[in-house]
């Protein structure tokens, strides 16, 4: 298939903003547009999404940036061939078979709500936090999509009943908009991918099936469960009613592994993705390596039906960005995004402030949940300045931990700890660069194109239908040339002391939680 007119839509549905990019047949970018949608913070610790409000953000993604395309001469309507998904991992929601509608809020990945459950289940099963480690490589967290379901069904009467009445389908986004895209109502296709099904809890990693042990201990039916599929297939067409209908969406994975296919992450290479949070990826391989420093071990993809599957660990950070629109939103610092990196470079140190952004407890590689943001070595020398480089020293401090647990996990994974490559909306920060390569003590990386999330779901949807190859994908030569290195210069000395206060600091937030949340 020549690929001089063949394009392929990438679907990138977020935690904050939607997006939707057309890529020609050698993966550059020819149209996209964005739109954000609503947060819903019904309680403290809660978080929450309108499903259908985010249907509506992919259909006015997708119109506009075909219209873009079109406008500037590109025949989409004609050549578009395939169409990669990715998305926003761990939020939950469960919808209707009858009517289709949501019987409860997408409940987003990082809300709390769900601890009292935690705390319970560690309480009664044998191996505690770990008791699931051993199947489905998690503990036992809010974090995972098992304990959203469980406390739907617990408190929504509306699901409870459904699920009863064998009403009702459960799924993350991926899910969600798949069966909208395939027809909903009229013959949608109930449908998850490798690398979102192994963020639920529920799927066990060596049969790449839901495990049975499991979803027996936790009560929760595999009847409303969609079927699990590789991230490089067709999986079924687009219906009719959207701008593309009939192309086949050929690719899907969850952000985070679809930020490491962008990134071409071979074996032993990491990545670090800053939005909303910060998610670090090492691929391992085929190798499924049990972490022994507070990381998950997760599938990284699999490329085909019958293809390898390839794992990783992982480090999820749960308030990355979200610290900059605190910021902007809730505090009133700063107006926009942008003008947190002119406002901390007014100041060279934070001068010994440490913020600990634990807003809803902090994940890897802590996993505490009874832990909630704090600023401390304030004085009255302290500014506004000193607290905005201290937001993003956080940031940088957070991927840093969980890279040094990484690198200790790795063991005889050979792991090139000499690099990290960056991608993602915050990545354009240049001071939140180089102080991520002052406290790692090692060069960071960051592509011409940060978007490698979209990158790498149309990378997958690509390969799919013979657009790509896999030598092609993951020869990084060719995409690293306008790549911007950032070096460390900050002293050994300076370092070590200032990982040393961010310890501290990072102590002093623990056993602050309201646990009746």
């Amino acid at each position: 298939m020549s690929t001089e007119d063949v394009f392929i839509g990438a679907i990138d549905q977020g935690t904050s903003s939607t997006r939707f990019i057309i890529y020609d047949g050698s993966a550059k970018p020819i149209g996209s547009h964005q739109v954000e949608f609503t947060q819903f913070y019904p309680q403290a610790g809660w978080v929450e999404h309108d499903p259908m409000e985010i249907v509506e953000s992919v259909k006015v993604c997708v119109a506009k940036a075909m219209d873009k395309a079109t406008a500037d001469g590109f025949n989409v309507d004609k050549n578009l061939k395939a169409i990669g998904l990715t998305n926003q991992r761990e939020t939950t929601l469960v919808w209707s078979k009858s009517t289709g509608l949501p019987l409860y809020n997408a409940i987003v990945w990082m809300d709390a709500r769900t601890t009292a459950i935690c705390s319970r289940l560690e309480k009664e099963l044998s191996g505690g936090k770990s008791h699931f480690v051993e199947s489905c490589g998690l503990p036992i967290s809010s974090y995972f999509s098992a304990l959203k379901l469980l406390w739907l069904i617990e408190n929504v009467d509306a699901v409870r009943e459904a699920v009863e009445e064998k009403d009702a389908l459960f799924g993350t986004i991926d899910t969600w908009l798949i069966w909208q895209l395939t027809g909903g109502l009229k013959g949608g296709l109930h449908v998850t991918d490798v690398s979102n099904a192994s963020r639920t809890l529920l799927m066990n990693l060596k049969t790449l099936d839901w495990d049975e042990s499991t979803l027996q201990e936790l009560g929760i039916p595999a009847e409303i469960l969609p079927k699990i599929v590789s991230n490089a297939e067709i999986i079924g067409n687009v219906a009719a009613g959207w701008p593309f209908a009939g192309v086949p969406i050929a690719g899907c994975l969850g952000d985070q592994h679809a930020a490491m296919l962008g990134q071409a992450c071979r074996r032993g290479e990491a990545k670090s993705t800053y939005g909303t949070g910060a998610f670090i990826l090492m691929n391992t391989g085929d190798e499924i390596v049990k972490s022994t420093h507070g990381l998950l071990t997760t599938v990284a993809f699999k490329l085909g039906k019958e293809a390898k599957t390839t794992y990783a660990l992982e480090g999820s950070v749960a308030i990355a960005g979200a610290a900059v629109q605190w910021l902007r939103d809730s505090v009133g610092m700063i107006s926009n995004s942008k003008e947190i990196e002119e406002l901390a470079s007014q100041v060279e140190s934070s001068q010994g402030v440490y913020f600990v952004p634990a807003f809803n407890g902090l994940f890897a590689p802590y996993w505490r949940e009874d832990a909630r943001g704090v600023c401390i070595g304030i004085t009255r020398f302290t500014t506004k300045a000193h607290i905005a480089r201290a937001v993003l020293e956080s940031i940088a401090f957070q991927v840093k931990d969980v890279l040094d647990a990484m690198h200790k996990d790795a063991g005889k994974v050979e792991s090139n700890e000499f690099l990290l490559r960056v991608d993602g909306g915050a990545t354009v920060n240049n001071l939140l660069m180089q102080i991520q390569a002052d406290l790692t003590g090692n060069p960071v990386i960051r592509p011409a194109d940060i978007e490698t999330t979209a990158r790498g779901a149309a990378f997958a949807a690509g390969l799919a239908i013979g657009v790509f190859k896999e030598d092609y994908i993951f020869d990084s030569t060719e995409k690293m040339e306008d790549a911007i290195v950032f070096r460390p210069v900050m002293t050994e000395e300076v370092r070590t002391k200032k990982v040393e206060s961010w310890s501290k600091a990072v102590t002093r937030s623990y056993d602050l939680a309201d646990l009746a949340l």
